[in-house]
């Protein structure tokens, strides 16, 4: 047999360890569940090996499970902690003493435990002076009356003094005769009703519960604190009244009832911390059961502090403590709310904390498991509210909270859910979960019924006209939700925390109010004049239903120009005097409040998509036409029909100048000063990349980046929509800036090249957008002709550039090209008969001349209007001649025309290039409007900035499409030039 060499026993021990490792690695290690309930009567649960563990011989599991302790009549022979080791007793001393460690012969009965019992008033001596077990102990009796006045303690092993109650009541340990033995206590008889009600209504569940709780405690704990003036009794008895709501009725037997009834009896011990709601060794549970009383304790008296966002006094933070007590009228402790000890949903300590920082509009909403709830609060706390006031010299003075309970009830009716405030009924103590007052048969049952506080608000209200800060005195507001318990396990409950600031918004609505009368007076004024000029541009006198459309039209858009001034305005207003205030002087309205705000933004955004659809509409149907001034040069031979010797006739004008200055009216129709592929995305980046969207959060910092894991509050939507919208009409103002001031002067202007196209090729441009109102371009050449080659087109323009020739305007000497016309009605009836026979195609069939040749027809047609418009602009017909001359100042501000066009038709010098206003170009301040307020609708209904950008873009492409596609057509319509030509 070879001999292995070292080196491959080293490699193949490697690959084993190796291995083996790998199998190690790779095991699935598993236990079977067990819980202590699966053990049974003979086995106990380990905690340290999660399983059950066979008890030894004589012994059973112990009440908790979690061991194993001897049977009855058995005693503990040996215990070491882990495991003991059980003797039966003697048949001569067969029970078991109380410690479990001896056998004793008992002098009376033995208990189902397995220890003696002694009578009544009796103690149980199981050893003597030294400590030794007594052969037979003896049952000694307490001795309950003077001087002793003892009695058994709770384990029965020793006499104590007995309760002070039994002493002052009858002299002795003993409650006997009339005397009332109720909750531990002797109460003399007639103090207080006997018959107390210690049901407790569940009033959403219109369900009474018949609490042990209170059918244990209530009376002892009413007369205690009647009769012996017992503070933990007043607590327990206040707490009992809190867990019933507050409510009050004519019954006064109840929980509120004894406590009201006491507060009123125990007048003349005065009150405590000269307030005179808070009655000495009492709880403080109301304000008065006086109406009105609210408004003075919420509106009266301010704070003797000021809030500060910034600079050297700032000021923002909430300090609230609360003295908390238990069910049984126990003070616990003082303790810090900022903790989140009235906070639900569970969440980091940074985030809870930043609900009590002073302007940050706080909410914190989840879904808990009511089987959560029941094992975090197995006993509700009780909370007395107080904001911590520092002074100068540090001294802190503690202000309470008043709470407004919406469930309480006050002879039946829900007061507190009103918004009248002289109805309300202000209280004092607050809890957060009841699971204690809903238990029927024991205390330790699970309850039928809890009551979990689902709705807690903190609000603060500033005082009016402040300018250092002051605000009133905070509310609390709690809403409770009654829950039948059937299977905790699946039922959950809804919460919520938060806090609320808020300010009187009555001057700022009036404010807007007036404004919005005022605006909108002025916009009825100026639709008036609007619809006076369209109807003078249409020549119609009379006011028909045609003409209160076309009012309402005007109307809704100058009505959305105010809506919109004033939403803008006012989202400006919060986004700058709110986030840049130092000293608190304003608030943002509560979200509830901004719905007004909301509906005018709902409203600009219909009446500007009113108003721009009526003017795409207008622009769709404008009449054009394209003069064209050709003439021919010479003369072709025409060949005659039927083969014979051909005649001379006038060369043809080539008909490509005016498709070009056609088509590039096509391109221009969708013209806008600003791009929209910038807008959106500029817009973008500011917002979600550079982080302007963090301006839009309801806290007063204008930081715009937050640390990671830090509180985030909701967005204002005034403050939204005035952050969009200023950026939105920002950008859009600088593209409009830069491509008027930079771009038209030193790259391009298609507006005025389109001019100087036409003037190039020898064809003026005339667009009716009303009936008997226009625009004109004036586009003859100065040198007679465009149809030519390329050397004399470029000495033509060289003798232009020269000053060799005239001027391009229409008049001598004039450079002016483009015109506002306002027509006669008789050369508009010519322009209509002319386009008469082509009209009549698109009728009634029977009106259509089925002989005639479309092209013909179109040929015909454009050929008569060409010479007719030419003949006009040349002054040939003496009845339909024209005049030019200015505008005045007042015309052009208000867009209407003061001289009607009778006799002559009127051509306005336009400088301007109005003719632009048929075009998207003419029409940019509509367009930025309409985008804005479309991009901000969105984002308010969606709260999300890119998929409000998205369809912003896709709503501007879409109708981009529809004016390119539909002007196109109308375009080949009233120019009679074939729509493949417009590419």
């Amino acid at each position: 047999m070879a001999t292995r060499t070292p080196q491959a026993c080293i490699y193949r021990a490697t690959f084993i360890i190796l291995f083996q490792l790998s199998a190690y690695s790779g095991q699935l290690f598993t236990i079977s569940f067990q819980g202590s309930s699966d053990c049974g009567k003979e086995s106990y649960f380990d905690i340290s090996s999660l399983s059950c563990i066979k008890c030894g011989p004589n012994q059973v599991t112990s009440k908790s499970g979690l061991s194993c302790e001897c049977q009855v009549g058995y005693r503990i022979l040996v215990s070491n902690g882990a495991s003991v080791a059980c003797q039966r007793c003697p048949e001569s001393k067969p029970t078991v003493t109380q410690d479990g460690y001896g056998c004793i012969r008992c002098p009376g009965a033995i208990g189902e435990d397995g220890t003696c019992q002694c009578p009544a008033n009796h103690i149980l001596v199981e050893r003597d002076s030294r400590g030794n077990i007594q052969e037979e102990p003896t049952c000694e009796p307490c001795t309950n009356s003077d001087p002793a006045l003892s009695a058994p303690d709770s384990t029965g092993s020793r006499c104590v003094r007995c309760q002070d109650t039994f002493i002052n009541t009858s002299l002795s340990c003993l409650c006997g005769g009339s005397n009332i033995l109720a909750g531990g206590l002797c109460l003399p008889p007639n103090s207080l009703p006997n018959n107390v009600v210690a049901s407790v209504i569940f009033a959403q569940l219109a369900l009474p519960v018949q609490s042990v709780w209170f059918s244990s405690f209530l009376y002892s704990s009413a007369a205690a604190c009647l009769l012996f003036s017992n503070r933990t009794a007043c607590q327990a008895l206040g707490n009992m009244c809190v867990m019933n709501m507050y409510s009050t009725s004519t019954v006064s037997n109840d929980a509120c009832g004894l406590y009201n009834t006491i507060f009123r009896t125990t007048a003349a011990q005065g009150h405590t911390q000269d307030i005179t709601h808070w009655r000495t060794h009492m709880p403080w549970l109301y304000y008065g059961d006086q109406p009105g009383l609210a408004s003075r304790v919420l509106q009266t008296q301010p704070l003797p502090i000021g809030y500060s966002f910034r600079g050297t006094y700032q000021n923002t933070q909430i300090q609230l403590i609360a003295a908390v007590y238990n069910a049984g009228g126990l003070f616990l402790r003082w303790e810090n709310l900022t903790r989140g000890a009235v906070q639900l949903c569970p969440d980091t300590a940074t985030r809870q904390q930043a609900a009590y920082t002073f302007g940050t509009a706080y909410k914190q909403s989840c879904v808990l498991p009511v089987s959560e709830v029941l094992a975090r609060f197995p006993e509700p706390l009780f909370y007395d509210v107080f904001l911590v006031l520092r002074s100068s010299q540090g001294e802190r003075r503690l202000v309470a909270l008043p709470v407004l309970n919406f469930n309480l009830q006050f002879n039946g009716q829900f007061v507190n859910q009103g918004s009248n405030m002289n109805n309300w009924y202000l209280t004092r103590r607050l809890m957060i979960v009841d699971t204690l007052s809903g238990r029927e048969k024991s205390l330790s049952a699970t309850p039928r019924v809890i009551r979990v506080a689902t709705d807690i608000r903190i609000r603060f209200q500033l005082v009016p006209l402040t300018q250092r800060g002051e605000v009133y005195p905070p509310l609390v507001t709690v809403s409770y939700t009654d829950i039948l318990i059937t299977d905790p396990l699946t039922q959950t409950i809804s919460v919520a925390f938060s806090m609320e600031y808020e300010m009187d918004q009555n001057e700022a609505r009036v404010k807007t109010d007036i404004a919005l009368g005022v605006l909108g007076g002025v916009a009825v004024i100026y639709s008036l004049v609007k619809t006076a000029s369209w109807k003078r541009r249409i020549v119609s006198q009379m006011i028909d239903l045609e003409t209160i459309v076309k009012f309402l039209l005007f109307y809704a858009g100058d009505l959305a120009n105010v809506f919109f001034v004033i939403t803008v305005g006012t989202g400006l207003y919060w986004l700058i005097f709110y986030k840049a205030q130092q000293f608190v002087s304003v608030l943002l309205p509560l979200p509830q409040q901004e719905e007004r705000f909301v509906t005018y933004v709902g409203c600009a955004f219909g009446f500007k998509a009113v108003q721009f659809l009526h003017k795409l509409l207008q622009q769709l149907s404008v009449d054009i036409f394209f003069i064209d001034w050709e003439r021919p040069r010479s003369k072709a031979l025409k060949p005659m029909e039927g083969g014979g010797e051909g005649r001379s006739a006038a060369a043809p004008v080539s008909i490509w100048r005016t498709y070009f200055v056609a088509n590039e009216w096509n391109e221009i129709q969708t013209l806008r000063k600003i791009s929209p592929t910038f807008q959106v995305l500029c817009v973008l980046f500011l917002l979600e990349v550079v982080g302007f969207s963090s301006l839009a959060l309801r806290d007063p910092w204008s930081t715009l980046r937050r640390p990671p894991g830090a509180y985030t509050p909701p967005d204002s939507q005034v403050l939204r929509f005035g952050l969009a919208s200023c950026l939105w009409l920002s950008v859009g103002l600088l593209q409009v800036v830069f491509f008027t001031v930079f771009h038209e002067r030193f790259v391009e202007d298609k507006i005025r090249q389109f001019v100087d196209l036409c003037s190039i090729s020898n064809v003026s441009v005339l667009v009716l957008s009303h009936r008997c109102f226009g625009y004109y371009i004036h586009g003859r050449s100065v040198h007679g002709h465009a149809d030519t080659n390329m050397e004399e087109m470029n000495a033509n323009l060289k003798r232009e550039a020269d000053n060799l020739c005239g001027q391009r305007g229409l008049l001598p000497n004039s450079d002016t090209q483009t015109f506002q016309i306002a027509i006669t009605d008789r050369l508009r009836n010519q322009y209509d008969r002319i386009l008469e026979p082509l009209s009549r195609r698109n009728g009634p069939s029977r009106l259509v001349d089925a002989s005639a040749n479309p092209f013909e027809q179109s040929t015909k047609a454009y050929h008569t209007m060409n010479r007719f418009l030419g003949s006009i602009i040349d002054h040939a017909h003496h009845e339909m001649d024209y005049i030019v001359r200015d505008k005045l100042l007042l015309e052009r501000v208000i867009g209407m025309e003061f001289m009607e066009p009778i006799e002559k038709s009127i051509f306005y010098n336009d400088e301007s290039h109005s003719f632009s206003d048929v075009l998207f170009y003419g029409n940019e301040a509509t367009l930025l409007i309409f985008d804005t307020l479309f991009f901000c609708v969105v984002d308010l209904a969606s709260q999300n900035f890119i998929l409000a950008a998205a369809l912003t873009y896709l709503q501007q492409m879409v109708f981009r499409l529809i004016r390119d596609a539909v002007g196109r057509k109308n375009l080949a319509a009233k120019t009679l030039v074939d729509k493949r030509f417009l590419i």
